[in-house]
């Protein structure tokens, strides 16, 4: 029990996909949050850590779940084109449907609920933001991933400054900071994504569209924040300050 206490959040979530479910369940912010250690993170909200241990290993001897794909072997490459495929692709297929489901409960309940007013309006500026944000991704500091891999593979000398990434992954790090703050302003909004007793089917497939979303956010931005950013910045000699080892 010591040793998982001692571990950061990521690297508990990195060591084993299925403790995610368990962070969320208990508010536990592995993915921009992820350096800090269970413990501290226990105490900061006020969580009984022996609860949340019990589930990790309950999560941890479960085999009935999908796969264990070990992120942190692959490639970067390899990494950079998994966010896209599975997470970007879900982000643009799914934030305009929810979009819609925002826009039409807020236009019919607006005036009973009048917090989903603000729920769309927050909704609107994550969905604009992580458009233009995967954008940079696929378009810039990606490729310049690739690129930086590369060089190293074939045995030459990076003599590109490592602001050339370090600035990039900054700017897109401070970014995941603010959507996951929107995200958690819209969680707090919907009390945790519970509908009101009055709640047409529309209204509940927006609650449960949401969670979904934040969930994947979550997973999305772990596998940066944690896994690819670090890693791309250590082709550098940059120490790893999110060692997941």
């Amino acid at each position: 029990m010591n040793e998982l206490m001692a571990m950061s959040l990521a690297q508990i979530v990195s060591n084993n996909h299925r403790a995610a479910s368990v962070c969320e369940k208990y508010n536990l912010d592995f993915c921009c949050k992820g350096k800090r250690t269970l413990q501290q993170a226990c105490i900061e909200g006020n969580i009984n850590i022996e609860d949340v241990v019990a589930d990790l290993k309950t999560a941890e001897q479960s085999n009935g779940d999908k796969e264990l794909i070990e992120f942190d072997k692959l490639t970067l490459a390899q990494l950079a084109e998994y966010i896209v495929k599975m997470h970007h692709s879900y982000v643009s297929k799914e934030a305009p449907q929810i979009f819609s489901y925002l826009q039409k409960v807020a236009s019919k309940h607006g005036e009973r609920h009048p917090e989903m007013l603000k729920v769309f309006e927050l909704f609107a500026a994550v969905k604009e933001e992580l458009e233009f944000h995967m954008i940079k991704e696929e378009q810039i500091l990606f490729p310049r991933i690739l690129e930086m891999e590369k060089l190293v593979a074939e045995g030459n000398e990076i003599r590109i400054n490592q602001n050339y990434l370090q600035s990039p992954i900054n700017m897109m790090e401070h970014e995941h900071d603010h959507a996951g703050e929107l995200l958690a302003e819209i969680k707090k909004l919907t009390d945790n994504y519970n509908p009101p007793i009055d709640a047409c089917t529309t209204f509940k497939l927006s609650f449960a569209a949401l969670q979904a979303f934040e969930m994947d956010l979550h997973q999305h931005i772990h596998l940066e924040n944690n896994i690819l950013f670090p890693k791309a910045l250590q082709l550098f000699g940059i120490p790893n300050q999110y060692s997941l080892n």
